[in-house]
């Protein structure tokens, strides 16, 4: 069966995209040795977003390499959405990844928009160097994306959800005990109120710890000379 010119380029197309796929997963192997050895501690989220960042750059510069047809920059956001489906995500839960990361693919600087530099240097990387640790050591410092300040935040917001309901079940419960004549909505109250009683201190707290970590990481301006 003889193909038409159109499923000969959708052809070419899927083996481009194959093969930019194949060059982040060999690009990735290389780097991850290096990111354990420098023993990073960063937020899940953070780390997973930047290293998928770096891949979209590989891919980009994959495809320009390779003649992609359509936009390579664009071609390398749908080779990333193929290989995270092909990784385990599923369809809508990969698309709703790449919409972030497109989100997150670019920064303001004053009325410019820029690639972020973790797409830059995915773009530039070559085989073996040290170009993804080298973006992770420009954050080793911010405070917003340590490991030590996601797991605060994490404990915070179980102590929120976790305490917030028991104190609310409790008084509830006691409320229904010792006053049976209560009204129900005086009783929700009195449950809200309870739970209220452990979410704002929690939050008060949590966003004072965070004040003083984002304070502390900045760094000091320099006296002048």
């Amino acid at each position: 069966m003889i193909k038409t010119m159109s499923e000969t380029k959708t052809d070419a197309q899927a083996i481009i995209t194959d093969i930019c796929i194949q060059r982040a997963r060999d690009m990735l192997a290389l780097q991850l040795p290096k990111i354990k050895g420098k023993k990073y501690d960063f937020a899940p989220e953070f780390r997973q977003m930047t290293i998928q960042l770096y891949l979209l750059g590989v891919m980009w510069r994959c495809g320009e390499n390779l003649g992609v047809s359509e936009d390579p920059r664009e071609h390398a956001f749908a080779a990333l959405q193929s290989m995270l489906i092909s990784d385990g995500m599923k369809k809508k839960q990969a698309q709703q990844r790449i919409a972030f990361l497109r989100n997150m693919s670019r920064v303001q600087e004053s009325t410019d928009l820029h690639d972020a530099d973790a797409v830059v240097a995915g773009y530039k990387a070559e085989a073996d160097d040290d170009s993804l640790t080298g973006i992770f050591d420009e954050y080793r410092d911010e405070a917003r994306v340590s490991g030590a300040f996601w797991r605060l935040y994490d404990r915070g917001k179980k102590i929120m959800f976790i305490g917030g309901g028991i104190a609310a079940f409790v008084t509830i419960w006691a409320v229904t005990i010792f006053l049976p004549k209560t009204e129900g909505i005086d009783v929700l109250a009195a449950g809200l109120a309870a739970a209220a009683l452990v979410v704002v201190p929690t939050f008060l707290i949590g966003l004072l710890i965070y004040r003083l970590k984002i304070k502390k990481s900045k760094p000091s301006p320099s006296a002048p000379s």
